[in-house]
């Protein structure tokens, strides 16, 4: 007789079921480290860079080599500056700021110059602006021919509170979609990259920072659990 049918047959049943209970209870489940309700923070800040930026940044360190003559970046123009060569700036701001050159909604194109730039850098923007395909056309006529448009968008990511605030926050997107979107808008040369797998997606979502995760894990893809899609298209 093995000492589970002893116990089983010298206590209470409603005592044996209790035992049983907490038993289960007790045992390490794969969802302790993540059993929280709320971020670890509001604003990640704090802890260090985040991880959409490290893999922003690695989109852009890649195609440095288009970052060139006259660019066009959204807000203000860090990554212009850090990865550019004998560029002319422009900044965008859709209600303008003490940096922009240019006020323009790419949403209804008003203000949007045509035939103007050789590169356009627009990261984690477009699931802000309700007509993405609109405001993808504006930027394809925006690029001069050969000109280069570089987008990163969120594939998995919690609601902007800031930014859906005050303008929205409408999607969140696919490899897949990126695809179309960027055929539809008439880029004749293209290419989709998704970068993040399932644990630095999910510690983005409770705002954990690069800092936070090895080399290894941040380096490693996998295309269900994308945490920005990276977007290349020519102008052709």
């Amino acid at each position: 007789m093995s000492i589970k049918d002893i116990v089983k047959r010298t206590i209470p049943p409603q005592a044996y079921r209790w035992i049983v209970k907490r038993r289960y209870r007790l045992r390490p489940s794969p969802l302790d480290p993540w059993r929280r309700v709320a971020p670890v923070a509001v604003d990640g800040s704090w802890r260090g860079k985040s991880v959409d930026r490290y893999y922003i940044e690695k989109f852009l360190s890649r195609h440095q080599s288009d970052v060139h003559g006259r660019v066009l970046e959204v807000a203000d123009n860090e990554y212009t500056m850090r990865y550019g060569t004998d560029v002319t700036s422009d900044i965008l701001h859709v209600t303008g700021s003490a940096t922009a050159t240019i006020v323009g909604d790419l949403e209804s194109g008003t203000g949007i110059p045509v035939d103007a730039f050789d590169c356009i850098i627009v990261t984690q923007t477009l699931h802000f602006i309700y007509d993405y395909r609109a405001a993808l056309r504006h930027l394809f006529t925006a690029l001069k021919p050969g000109g280069v448009l570089l987008c990163t968008v969120p594939g998995i990511a919690q609601v902007s509170r800031y930014d859906a605030d005050r303008w929205g926050d409408y999607y969140r997107f696919t490899g897949q979609a990126a695809a179309r979107m960027l055929a539809d808008a008439g880029f004749g040369q293209t290419s989709v990259q998704t970068y993040g797998n399932v644990l630095t997606a999910s510690g983005m979502l409770s705002y954990l920072a690069i800092e936070d995760f090895t080399k290894a894990e941040l380096e490693s893809d996998d295309p269900d659990y994308p945490v920005i899609v990276a977007m290349y298209g020519m102008r052709t």
